[in-house]
C-alpha cells in the first residue's frame, strides 16, 4: 500500500519505529516522585490505542528536571510494561558529548529499541561541532539505532541538512525528528540523505503535510489523548484515501492547537486528567495549566471524543 502514496520515481524510507511514536509524559504523584506504576499502566494505555512505540524521557517526559537514575527507571518500567512488539527509545540528549555517551551506553544497556538525541543545547556549537557530538555518540553504540532531533525553538540551534547527510556512515543513525516547524526540512533531508534516512514529524499539526513530502510517521504529543485518530488518519494517507485524511487532519487541529497553546507538557498533562488519567502536575518550573486554556482544552477533547 505504501508505494502508492509516492510517484515510482520516489523511494518510501522504511519505518523503523512504527507510524505513531509517543513522546510520553513522566507521571508523577503527589509528592512530585516518579509514579512507576502509573508509568507502566499509562505505557501499555497508549500502545492499546494505537502506539507503535514509546519514548520515554523525551521533551514531554520534562527531561530537564528528571535526573539519569529518574530516567533509567522510567525506561525500565515501560520497557517491563509493553510487549516486545513496541518500541520503545529513551531520550538520551544532552549539551555534553561525553554525558550523551554515557545515558545512550546505559539506555542500550536496559533494553532500549532506540535512542532519541536532541541537538545540543545552550551552547550553540558550530556544524562541524554537532557532526563530530553525534558521531561520537553513534560509534559508542554502534548497536542502538539512533533519531536526531531538531528543535531549533528548544535548543537555540539548528542543525544542517548536510550534517546530517555526513552522519549517514554511521550504520545506527536511522531516523530523524523534524520539529523546525516547516516541512521544507523534510525534503531538505529527504535530498541530502536519501531515503535510507526516515524522518518523522515532531510537530502534530504538521503530520499529514510532511506525509506528503516523505515522512514516514509522527513523534506525536496528541497520541496521549486521541491515538486512534491519528491513527486513522496515517493509515488513510498510507492506503492513498487523500480525503479521508485531510478530514481526519481538519478534525484534530482545534486540539492540536490547544495542547500546544502554552508550554508541552504543560497541557497534555491536563487534558491526560480531564480523560481520567491524574499524572500529576509538571515540575518546576513549569506549572499547572490555566483554567481558560483548560476549559478550551477541554472542549477540544470533548470534540474529538465524538469522532
Amino acid at each position: 500500500a505504501d508505494s502508492e502514496v509516492m510517484s515510482s520515481s520516489a523511494t518510501l524510507s522504511p519505518t523503523p519505529f512504527g507510524r505513531v511514536v509517543t513522546a510520553m509524559v513522566t507521571p508523577f504523584d503527589a509528592s512530585g516522585a516518579v509514579d512507576l506504576a502509573l508509568a507502566g499502566r499509562l505505557a501499555r494505555h497508549l500502545v492499546e490505542q494505537g502506539s507503535d512505540g514509546l519514548l520515554v524521557c523525551g521533551t514531554t517526559g520534562e527531561s530537564p528536571t528528571l535526573s539519569w537514575t529518574e530516567q533509567l527507571q522510567m525506561l525500565a518500567a515501560v520497557r517491563n510494561a509493553v510487549g516486545p512488539d513496541t518500541k520503545v527509545l529513551a531520550g538520551t540528549g544532552s549539551n555534553c558529548t561525553t554525558e550523551a555517551i554515557e545515558a545512550t551506553r546505559e539506555a542500550a544497556a536496559a533494553g532500549a529499541d532506540g535512542a532519541l538525541l536532541v541537538v545540543p543545547y545552550y551552547n550553540k556549537p558550530p556544524q562541524d561541532g554537532l557532526e563530530a557530538h553525534f558521531r561520537a555518540i553513534a560509534e559508542a553504540a554502534p548497536e542502538l539505532p539512533l533519531m536526531l532531533y531538531n528543535i531549533p525553538g528548544r535548543t537555540g540551534c539548528t542543525m544542517a541538512p548536510s550534517t546530517v547527510a555526513r552522519l549517514m556512515d554511521c550504520p545506527n543513525v536511522v531516523s530523524f525528528k523534524a520539529a523546525s516547524g516547516t516541512t521544507e526540512e523534510v525534503t531538505a533531508l529527504r535530498l541530502a540523505c536519501g531515503p535510507r534516512l526516515a524522518v518523522y514529524s515532531g510537530d502534530d499539526g504538521l503530520t499529514l503535510p510532511m506525509l506528503s513530502v516523505g515522512a514516514v510517521g509522527v513523534v506525536s504529543v496528541a497520541s496521549h489523548v486521541a491515538g486512534p485518530q491519528i491513527r486513522a488518519m496515517i493509515e488513510a494517507y498510507v492506503r492513498g484515501d487523500g480525503a479521508a485524511a485531510l478530514a481526519g487532519h481538519e478534525a484534530l487541529i482545534p486540539l492540536f492547537k490547544a495542547l500546544f497553546a502554552t508550554t508541552n507538557p504543560i497541557p497534555v498533562k491536563a487534558a491526560l486528567e480531564l480523560n481520567g488519567w491524574p499524572v500529576g502536575a509538571p515540575r518546576p518550573p513549569l506549572s499547572p495549566l490555566p483554567d481558560a486554556m483548560r476549559t478550551t482544552l477541554s472542549n477540544a477533547l470533548a470534540a474529538v471524543r465524538q469522532t
